[in-house]
């Protein structure tokens, strides 16, 4: 799950997914594209609009996506078109590029919507969010469930 700083949508994927997916069987991580917020928890509104919902992000821990993650993740979901074209920037082959997708394009196939940054906006950015996130993160792992992704 990657966004810009690893602080608000990404984290939040990251969470919700862990929960609908067998920890044994898969793994789920989150990055950001820029260095801004290394070694941070997510944003503090983040943080409680996740625990309202019964989820607990605090201890997450942001980092940088790196060419790295190409081989150690599977399938690469990113929050928007800036940050698609920054991970894409980095893939070094066809196989690191088919890795990549918009996370919307779970709930809208080919719709390559970006999921809005709620950082400067209200409570109502960061629930919109939080909706987003959740469906896209149950269509993922129902694939993973039956085998389609």
């Amino acid at each position: 799950m990657v966004c810009l700083g690893n602080i608000c949508r990404s984290p939040l994927a990251e969470g919700l997914l862990r929960t609908k997916v067998n920890p044994k069987m898969v793994e789920v991580d989150s990055a950001g594209t820029a260095a801004y917020h290394i070694g941070e928890a997510p944003d503090i509104r983040t943080i409680m609009h996740a625990r309202k919902k019964g989820l607990d992000i605090s201890k997450f821990v942001g980092r940088k996506f790196s060419v790295e993650d190409f081989d150690t993740f599977d399938y690469i979901f990113v929050m928007d078109h800036s940050n698609l074209h920054n991970v894409k920037t980095l893939a070094r082959n066809q196989n690191d590029l088919d890795k990549v997708d918009l996370i919307l394009n779970q709930i809208s196939p080919h719709g390559n919507q970006d999921v809005p940054d709620p950082y400067y906006g209200g409570e109502e950015g960061f629930e919109q969010v939080y909706r987003l996130l959740d469906a896209s993160t149950q269509i993922i792992a129902e694939k993973i469930d039956n085998g389609t992704l």
